[in-house]
């Protein structure tokens, strides 16, 4: 008899890692087959590389001046050095290394301050949804009040009384943008806390706790991460607009924000200061968002079902 246990049990087992190879291979083909996906992968794989290996592929210190070299225009232009593929700023300093080791630093606040705006919205958004009533109303109130404001705005308050540094750029960029997943998540609590497997888990008599991380969460954790996706592209543009006007990242640490503040006094005579940071900046978000089109187009059940 326990041999038999035993028997459907590895059955069971291997029947799960089955399906699970076939919607992972599912998925892959779509990938391909989608052309945005797939630039919009290969882009974001190259990023993450680069910021993670920013150290050994950067040709020279990013934050070493030259002011001899000052404003030296890329390889290919008149004036340019092979030494300086594209260019210098006006410290003499090394754009192309500037850009591969701001990308860390404009990843890790991006995908940072998603994780904790995450967090946040999906706590408040699954406790407003399920439980309802006064404790709805007041998260909701709450959120109202955030969207009141513009974001660019609470942030910029808030970084000019506390003062900039990376940690607390991370921090406000993540309490100020988690209403976009409290939203989400409510709406979809609402919906699917009242359908048949959420009332007949309460009928048995199962915790609050354990049927909104096993029912209801797995059932909104899809569009969850389309969003999550999504918006670390918009939070690299904000830090990148925080870090341009000064309250952001601050020197000698580099982000492409920080790059285009340093190079708006040379737009004219120097383009390439900030123009290779700008393009940085551009290719990246395209990247994140194609990919977050793709997993929509992917997790997302409403666009399956039509």
């Amino acid at each position: 008899m326990q041999i038999q246990v035993e028997t459907n049990k590895d059955i069971s087992i291997n029947t799960q890692n089955e399906k699970t190879k076939s919607k992972f291979s599912k998925w892959v083909k779509m990938l391909f087959k989608s052309k945005t996906g797939t630039v919009g992968l290969v882009i974001v794989l190259l990023m993450i590389m680069m910021a993670l290996s920013a150290d050994v592929i950067a040709p020279h210190d990013p934050s070493k001046t030259n002011v001899m070299d000052r404003l030296l225009p890329p390889v290919w232009s008149e004036g340019g050095d092979s030494t300086y593929l594209l260019g210098t700023d006006n410290l003499g300093r090394d754009i192309l290394s500037r850009i591969i080791v701001g990308s860390r630093v404009s990843l890790l606040v991006g995908i940072s301050a998603v994780i904790v705006a995450g967090a946040i919205g999906l706590a408040m958004g699954l406790i407003a949804g399920y439980y309802g009533g006064f404790i709805d109303r007041a998260i909701m109130r709450v959120v109202d009040a955030f969207l009141a404001i513009p974001n660019i705005l609470f942030m910029l308050i808030i970084l000019a009384v506390v003062g900039p540094s990376l940690m607390t750029l991370i921090i406000v960029l993540g309490v100020t943008t988690w209403v976009v997943y409290a939203r989400m998540v409510r709406g979809e609590t609402l919906s699917i806390k009242e359908r048949d497997y959420v009332n007949s888990a309460k009928a048995v008599g199962a915790k609050d706790f354990r049927i909104i991380t096993v029912y209801i969460l797995p059932n909104i954790i899809s569009s969850f991460i389309v969003i999550a996706t999504l918006n670390v592209a918009t939070t690299i543009i904000l830090e990148s607009s925080l870090s341009f006007l000064g309250l952001g990242i601050q020197s000698p640490d580099v982000s492409w924000g920080l790059m285009l503040s340093d190079g708006r006094e040379y737009i004219a005579t120097s383009w390439w200061v900030a123009t290779f940071p700008g393009i940085a900046i551009t290719v990246t978000v395209l990247g994140i968002i194609f990919l977050g089109d793709w997993l929509r187009d992917v997790l997302d059940p409403k666009l399956k079902a039509n």
